[in-house]
């Protein structure tokens, strides 16, 4: 009888210290996959009704307190198995239970019930906290008084040594980490560049101002009031625009906004009969913004006002050019007057790629395009065309021929018409160099 008693006490602690790994193993595995599950995906799944993600979500709200729990439990758990091991392996080597102890359980419990259930929680973080969701949300429930207490002490330690807990409003996700989840974006391309371009473009809104994606004064087709009608209507319909400036003895002076729309009804109203034909009745408020207003402010103007283009100006009033809802829209999808093209002959409207890798590069082409076509980064905040970047760091005016290496770029200065520089070829990096 005493023996089958050993026996049966020998299976029972054996049969503990397994339970007891076990349960180690599960808050191990529950603690790495509620850390590492996907927020944005697991709020969508609980916003699409799955329950299961709704307890992972609220897990993770209070992220503290289940934190606290899992390693209080993971803790009681490893010690208790831990100690009834020691008990048992020192009645059969006396002398030399501790140290087997100390190797047979080191041995069980970093391979079983920390490394692999944590390595499997780490590649399938999401499936694991949504098949542990409700049994993590009872051993949190059971352990909340001891956790309770637990980080009240810890709190207390952090308060004296003067690592006060950080504020809640940090777990929420900052734009640098969107945009760094943009940058992993994986998938087949040419697709997945393209989603990651409009991503950061949205973004973008409230960062880039209208004077870096503005039509620029030099392309903007206007008329003279002072010409006559017959002269303005062919200059607008030739245009191909919706809405041309009217200006008067100067070209900053903009009178009007004359609509190709209205021009063609008053022209139908009149038999084609242009004498005597006001185009000033007919032209619609010059509306003004400043070179300064982010996208994201302009695109509400745009939808408050009902208009979809504007003129810009500087802090001096000077007219800087012209920004439309295309121009917006298209820092979000991409270059929607060439959408249609074919993209083997078609990078981006004035830039073609050579056969050894460099891009020839008109100088008026914007750094923001250029940066969203090839991913590239070059900087844009200080200037905003190609040229622009090439004349701010050369600090001078180049030479056709001149070549200039910066932020891991070689530029050549192709053309160049008095002053301003007409045409670049462009070598990046290569891939192994590109930071």
């Amino acid at each position: 009888m005493p023996d089958r008693l050993a026996t049966a006490e020998l299976a029972v602690s054996l049969g503990t210290i397994v339970f007891q790994l076990a349960a180690s193993a599960f808050f191990s595995a529950a603690e790495t996959a509620l850390t590492a599950a996907s927020r944005p995906r697991i709020h969508q799944l609980a916003q699409d009704g799955d329950l299961r993600a709704a307890v992972v979500k609220a897990l993770q709200d209070r992220r503290e307190d289940t934190i606290a729990a899992l390693v209080l439990g993971n803790t009681l758990a490893v010690i208790g198995a831990t100690a009834i091991a020691t008990t048992i392996l020192i009645a059969v080597f006396q002398d030399y239970g501790v140290a087997a102890t100390t190797v047979g359980m080191t041995l069980l419990v970093a391979i079983f019930a920390q490394v692999l259930p944590k390595t499997y929680a780490i590649n399938h973080a999401d499936d694991v906290a949504l098949g542990l969701a409700r049994s993590v949300r009872v051993a949190v429930a059971v352990l909340a008084p001891a956790a309770v207490a637990v980080q009240a002490i810890v709190r207390f330690l952090l308060t004296v040594v003067g690592a006060g807990a950080a504020d809640g409003a940090q777990n929420a996700p900052t734009d640098e980490e969107l945009r760094g989840v943009i940058a992993l974006h994986a998938g087949p391309e040419p697709e997945v560049k393209q989603e990651r371009a409009m991503l950061r473009g949205v973004l973008d809104l409230d960062q880039v101002t209208i004077g870096q994606v503005m039509t620029h004064r030099r392309k903007v087709v206007t008329a003279d009031i002072a010409d006559p009608p017959r002269a303005i209507v062919e200059q607008v319909l030739a245009s191909g625009h919706a809405q041309v400036p009217l200006t008067k003895d100067q070209p900053d002076n903009v009178v009007g906004v004359l609509t190709a729309q209205a021009l063609m009804r008053e022209v139908m109203e009149r038999g084609r009969e242009l004498a005597g034909i006001d185009l000033l009745a007919i032209a619609e408020t010059p509306w003004f913004v400043p070179d300064t207003t982010t996208l994201l402010d302009q695109l509400q103007a745009f939808r408050q006002r009902e208009q979809r283009q504007a003129l810009v100006v500087d802090e001096y009033g000077a007219l800087m050019g012209v920004v439309s809802l295309s121009d917006i829209l298209s820092e979000i999808v991409g270059d929607i007057a060439n959408a249609g093209e074919d993209k083997a002959d078609h990078l981006l409207p004035g830039v073609r790629q050579a056969t050894d890798g460099s891009y020839l590069v008109d100088g008026s082409v914007t750094l923001r395009d250029l940066n969203r076509a090839f991913e590239w980064g070059l900087p844009d905040d200080a200037a905003t065309t190609i040229a622009g970047l090439v004349l701010r760091e050369a600090r001078l005016i180049p030479s056709v021929g001149q070549v200039f290496a910066f932020h891991g770029f070689r530029f050549e200065i192709l053309r160049r018409q008095r002053n301003q520089i007409m045409a670049i070829r462009v070598t990046p990096p290569k891939p192994a160099q590109a930071a």
